[in-house]
């Protein structure tokens, strides 16, 4: 064995936004270390402090060009709980449409445009799979890289049916939603999700029926209808699964191995009287904690979120609750790797420490027992889980190709419980307090604080899904969640770091399109190339 350490920084890593920096240490080809940095300051919630306090409908949903939905629903929950606000069925329904619509959008999108092209990368070349992946899903040339990338821009159309635009719509508000939708508008709904169904879903995602797909239910049921027939082998998800276990992506991406979701998607006859208290049996995608050791699933109390600022560029003290956070941006903001080094806090749960979040932490939390009858439960992944050893990068994708579905049937059965003629709104009374408003992005958990004092915004916090998954190590050294993930994997060419790549886009972080590779001992550029 080698002693010679190679010290790794890739600035940025990927494909959407430019926030995430990483530095790795490699030994004998193999990670042993990994830092993750935050390297963009946003500040949203410097920027509601002191605003009107429905200024978070109209600035969150500006926070992230891709989920906007998802911070709209937070802000308009956070509201609703601080205000103890009646919210009407219809409301709630066409809240939840919105989001599934977004989260159809992002998967595609995500799979065919930042996630998936590695798999055309010339490291792969001696697959069995490669050139049938180059057919696919080569960057602006592949077949299915287009139809899939058009095809993303059907299920927001849905969402413009109701909140009148996507991104950056506003329509969610205390009390409902700002829309009336007619029985036109919900058939227009249900001719886009019966198209993204007959020309994507089933002959490309999925080689099969939505119906034959659904009766899978264990790890081995997965195996059988893979080799049922040759249309589910050679689907997306059939060619994504045997060329990740062919190129190795099942090895490494392991991570901490301890996961969480809210839960997301109130039910529409649950929670019209929203508590922050009441969330958690209110929802129809159950929400818990998985600590890697036991079969216990509980649920996941926002009081036990806690930041630590130790080694993020914050002039705070450390391990508060973001009510109590008062987002102080330190003015030097030198890189330490030993001190401080990224503009993300590290995120923890008072008890358990750090977790993961995302597809694979919510189909984990869906396959426990804990819950209600009616709540979503979904055994698969954890299965897959247990009898494959833990995560990977294989898993962790897989994990949110298999919510097509799920989320698919919530869309329609929504288009049926719609009562047109009931109310879309009741307007609230304006009072102070504290609020609390989450869900699931299609990345992972997303939570909003608010505390109105005088019709203000006295203070605002944020916690998105990269939070969590990038945060930088904890006081107690604890590293982050994707730092973790990064220990164990094989870098074939330091000068194309691809495995890296696949790591940090299994979970789907903010990345940009441009990628630049140095060796941090003597300065040199090992690489610059476009990655689509």
């Amino acid at each position: 064995m080698s002693t010679e350490v190679q010290t790794l920084d890739i600035s940025p890593v990927g494909r959407v936004e430019g926030d995430l920096d990483v530095r790795v240490d490699i030994q004998d080809g193999v990670v042993v270390n990994a830092w993750t940095q935050a390297a963009l300051f946003r500040g949203f919630e410097v920027i509601l402090r002191d605003k009107d306090a429905q200024a978070g409908l109209v600035v969150t949903p500006r926070a992230c060009g891709i989920c906007g939905a998802s911070h709209l629903t937070c802000a308009a929950w956070a509201l609703d709980t601080a205000w103890q606000t009646e919210v009407p069925r219809n409301a709630i329904l066409a809240r939840n449409l919105g989001q599934i619509a977004e989260s159809l959008q992002s998967i595609s999108r995500h799979h065919y445009g930042l996630f998936i092209v590695d798999y055309t990368n010339k490291n792969y070349a001696k697959s069995q799979f490669y050139e049938e992946a180059v057919r696919r899903w080569a960057p602006f040339t592949g077949r299915n890289y287009e139809i899939g990338i058009t095809i993303s821009g059907r299920p927001v159309e849905i969402y413009a049916l109701f909140g009148g635009q996507w991104p950056h719509s506003s329509y969610m508000v205390p009390g409902g939603v700002m829309c009336a939708p007619t029985l036109t508008d919900v058939t227009r709904a249900w001719s886009i999700l019966e198209q993204f169904r007959r020309s994507w879903v089933e002959p490309v995602w999925l080689g099969s029926s939505m119906e034959r797909y659904e009766q899978i239910r264990s790890y081995d049921d997965f195996l059988a209808w893979l080799d049922e027939k040759p249309e589910h082998a050679n689907s997306d998800l059939g060619l994504f699964w045997r060329m990740s276990n062919d190129i190795g992506l099942s090895n490494y991406g392991h991570g901490h191995g301890r996961y969480f979701s809210w839960g997301y998607l109130p039910h529409e006859d649950k929670y019209n009287k929203p508590t922050i208290e009441g969330r958690s049996a209110a929802v129809i995608m159950k929400g818990g904690v998985y600590d890697g050791r036991t079969d216990v699933h509980s649920v996941m109390d926002q009081a036990f979120t806690r930041e630590d600022t130790i080694h993020a560029w914050y002039d705070e003290p450390g391990g508060l609750h973001p009510f109590e956070r008062t987002t102080t941006p330190t003015q030097r903001t030198s890189t330490d790797f030993s001190g401080k080094y990224s503009w993300s806090t590290a995120v923890t749960h008072a008890d358990v420490g750090r977790l993961e979040t995302g597809p694979l932490a919510r189909q984990v939390i869906a396959g426990g027992d804990h819950g209600e009858a009616w709540q979503n439960f979904d055994p698969l992944l954890l299965d897959m889980y247990r009898k494959m050893g833990g995560a990977s990068v294989t898993l962790r994708h897989f994990a949110r190709m298999h919510e097509v579905v799920r989320l698919y049937r919530e869309a329609e059965r929504i288009l049926r419980e719609f009562r047109l003629k009931d109310l879309w709104y009741v307007k609230p009374t304006e009072r102070d307090g504290r609020g609390w408003g989450a869900t699931e992005a299609i990345r992972g958990a997303l939570g909003h604080w608010i505390e109105v004092q005088g019709g203000k915004i006295k203070n605002y916090q944020i916690i998105a899904p990269t939070t969590w998954n990038i945060g930088p190590r904890a006081a107690s050294g604890e590293r982050g969640p994707i730092e973790e993930a990064l220990i164990g994997t094989p870098v074939a060419d330091a000068r194309d770091p691809v495995e890296v790549g696949h790591v940090c886009r299994s979970y789907d972080s903010c990345l940009v399109c441009t990628v630049h590779a140095h060796d941090s001992r003597t300065g040199e550029e090992l690489a610059r190339f476009r990655t689509a």
